[in-house]
């Protein structure tokens, strides 16, 4: 299953693509895509409702916005240097030998098609595509051979980061990562039963039509299971929560010279099975 959500920012709808490709609008079922459903194994529920609902259920209109594939959930765990590349490119001697977690704030979700704000006196601001895996039901203690168990869905992910915040400001890594704009999410969350093996799944992305990362889930350092089992030793994650899980090499920060985003740069990014994603970079200004 295909879950979306439609319609204005923070006005979000909930929305089901089904296999042949339409978008039904399934309001009526009630409940939004947040931690209540989750928890309380609407993925299920909804299958049900739409085997005798789907037939009355609007279709979506064309040219709607899609919002992030779920409700702000309680938190965003993120895992850092994930890929081996990826972490000599930003710097590393030598790879982690455990995650390396940081936190971005709930507030920083936004839509996969929405602009990506460059905040207020950035100059490093910075991309990386990463899988995004939410948690479907609470998890404390997991074992890594039932991890997968706690899976509700994965999405595309871009964890948009300004350097300068994250590595000169103190070292306080969520700073970098939790401006506005700064967590695009979806266009979907698929469910595990359409997706297979979330660590074999291509993923790229492109900056101004030329493809700068691209690499296959395969590289990540510490795998999905491992990772899921490996959080819940340190903190519940509840139903709804995201853990996104990581970068491969291609990010700005890397290149030789350094390459940051400027407003109307486009960034197009995509994960295999999951859908892709498109924002215009623009510049912050007062409201």
């Amino acid at each position: 299953m295909k879950l979306f959500r439609f319609g204005a920012f923070e006005q979000e709808k909930p929305g089901v693509e089904l296999p042949d490709g339409t978008k039904l609008d399934v309001s009526a079922f009630g409940e939004d895509f947040n931690e209540k459903f989750f928890a309380t194994d609407g993925i299920s529920r909804l299958a049900a409702w739409l085997e005798t609902n789907s037939a009355d259920a609007p279709q979506v209109a064309a040219g709607f916005r899609y919002g992030s594939c779920i409700a702000r959930p309680s938190k965003i765990v993120c895992i850092g240097m994930n890929y081996a590349k990826h972490a000599y490119e930003s710097g590393a001697t030598e790879l982690p030998k455990e995650p390396i977690i940081f936190f971005k704030s709930t507030s920083a979700l936004c839509g996969p098609f929405d602009q990506v704000i460059i905040p207020r006196s950035s100059e490093k601001t910075d991309w990386e595509v990463e899988l995004a895996v939410i948690i479907g039901k609470k998890a404390s203690y997991v074992e890594e051979s039932s991890a997968l168990d706690y899976v509700a869905g994965y999405a595309v992910h871009n964890d948009y980061s300004e350097r300068a915040y994250q590595m000169e400001r103190g070292g306080q890594w969520v700073k970098g990562k939790s401006n506005d704009t700064f967590a695009p999410l979806g266009p979907y969350l698929v469910t595990p039963d359409e997706v297979g093996n979330a660590n074999d799944l291509n993923l790229w992305l492109s900056l101004n039509g030329k493809k700068i990362q691209d690499s296959t889930t395969s590289d990540m350092i510490f795998h999905v299971p491992f990772l899921i089992s490996y959080l819940s030793q340190f903190m519940t994650l509840l139903p709804g929560d995201v853990i996104t899980t990581g970068t491969p090499a291609g990010v700005g920060l890397g290149m030789k010279p350094q390459v940051y985003l400027k407003a109307g740069d486009v960034v197009e990014l995509g994960i295999e099975k999951l859908g892709n994603q498109k924002q215009e970079a623009v510049a912050w200004k007062a409201i």
